[in-house]
């Protein structure tokens, strides 16, 4: 063999953001004139390089290369070690390659970013934030959560003290701010608070500074402020109605009702059968000599011994309606896979059923790829809800106070417009794009 090609040390470690290079000796032991070319084989080949990229020897000579390694900053080189080898191609073609091998170590960091969602709440009897953390570095890491208030009227407790945040990704924990005394009424109180994201320090190194978050809570009167106005409202309404009764519809009534007693009203109730036919007999009974005769008495019909039987009511439609039945809580799920060029694909993740209503009140998107396009979820056959740009975000949540009706018949679908295809962390390149859409609500029933 002609060529030996050795590096000067086997194991390397290379700080991400930084250079670092290690000798390579070429040596060419032919009896000509050989040009060499430097190819680096491995993961690390993206960012590492050989200087100079072509090297002529003459028979005999030795020659020294650099090989620097620069991994960048980002998550997506992984911390630990990773196996390379530099392949020194001679250009003739009697010669035959050299490939020698060794290891480099990426050396951890630590960058994390943390946000506040809401930065301010309100409410009567607690607020409820969350804390979202990003781990911008290249290796696994658990963060701290910790919280201070400004002042001594509020409890601000984590549900987890830790969280667990791979690289790349970003986790969310929630944040609850409750009141150490109820407001009655008055005018709102405003409670402010620091959520403080501690990240662990890199073996060796000293621990970076922690994030803090200012958040605010603004707790709210149990009684509202518009109800001693609206009391006082509806008292002097009642007074006035109380007036309007007395002074003039009352002594209408009363006049009404002695108007409509007379004599002939009193005669007809007071009069019987027995004084009309008494009456009568008397004046028919005079005759010729003067002599009045005895009247002949009239029998008094008397009142029927069967009673009346009134029909029993039937019982309104109203009575007898059955109630609709509870709202069934219900989710659903779609997965879209779109091709770069291949324009739009959809997908439906929910048909609401005949009879039935569906009330949307939660979204989860997924972007699991870190695939670039966009994202279009429309409900009841084209009405957007959600427009989204697939690379500003990887897992987005949305949660709505008031429900989206969805009614029979009605689809909610995701619409994938893929422009570039991501690619995952230490996985193989994927061929398409890949969304996910999770939606959850309630399915109720409708009156006919």
């Amino acid at each position: 063999m002609s060529l030996t090609a050795s590096l000067d040390a086997s194991h390397v470690t290379a700080v991400p953001g930084g250079e670092t290079s290690l000798p390579l000796q070429v040596r060419n032991s032919g009896t000509t004139v050989e040009e060499y070319r430097f190819e680096v084989a491995g993961a690390c080949a993206a960012w590492t390089t050989v200087e100079p990229a072509t090297l002529s020897l003459y028979p005999g000579s030795t020659e020294t290369v650099s090989v620097t390694f620069r991994p960048p900053r980002d998550p997506s080189v992984p911390a630990g070690e990773t196996p390379f080898g530099v392949r020194v191609v001679p250009t003739s073609d009697h010669a035959e390659p050299v490939v020698p091998e060794g290891r480099v170590t990426v050396a951890p960091f630590v960058e994390v970013t943390a946000e506040l969602v809401p930065r301010g709440s309100h409410g009567v009897l607690r607020g409820t934030h969350k804390v979202a953390v990003d781990n911008r570095g290249n290796a696994p890491l658990t963060v701290a959560l910790t919280a201070r208030s400004g002042t001594e009227r509020t409890g601000i407790t984590f549900t987890r003290p830790e969280l667990p945040v791979e690289p790349g990704r970003a986790a969310f924990a929630e944040l609850r701010v409750k009141p150490a005394r109820r407001l009655w009424r008055g005018t709102p109180v405003v409670h402010t608070f620091q959520a403080v994201v501690a990240p662990p320090a890199p073996e060796g190194e000293e621990p970076p500074a922690p994030v803090v978050l200012d958040g605010s809570y603004q707790q709210e009167a149990i009684l509202p402020r518009w109800l001693p106005r609206a009391l006082v409202l509806a008292c002097v309404l009642a007074l006035i109605l109380t007036g309007f009764w007395y002074g003039m519809l009352r002594p209408a009534v009363k006049s009404a009702a002695r108007e409509a007693i007379t004599p002939e009203v009193i005669a007809s109730a007071t009069s019987g059968p027995d004084q009309g036919g008494g009456q009568s007999g008397g004046q028919t009974g005079g005759g010729s000599g003067g002599a009045t005769s005895t009247p002949t008495p009239t029998p008094t019909p008397t009142a029927s011994a069967t009673p009346s039987v009134k029909p029993s009511p039937k019982p309104s439609a109203k009575a007898t309606a059955k109630p609709l039945p509870a709202p069934v809580p219900t989710s659903a799920q779609v997965q879209v896979r779109d091709g770069v060029g291949g324009g739009p694909r959809s997908g439906t993740a929910l048909t609401v059923p005949a009879g039935k209503a569906f009330r949307l009140t939660d979204i989860v998107v997924q972007n699991p790829q870190g695939d670039a396009g966009t994202v279009v979820v429309t409900v009841d056959r084209g009405s957007r809800v959600l427009t989204l740009a697939l690379e500003n975000f990887r897992d987005s949540d949305y949660h709505f106070v008031t429900p989206i009706m969805v009614p029979a018949g009605g689809e909610v679908t995701m619409t994938v417009d893929c422009r570039k295809i991501g690619r995952p962390v230490n996985a193989p390149a994927p061929g398409r794009c890949a969304e996910s859409l999770f939606l959850g609500g309630t399915l109720q029933s409708v009156k006919p």
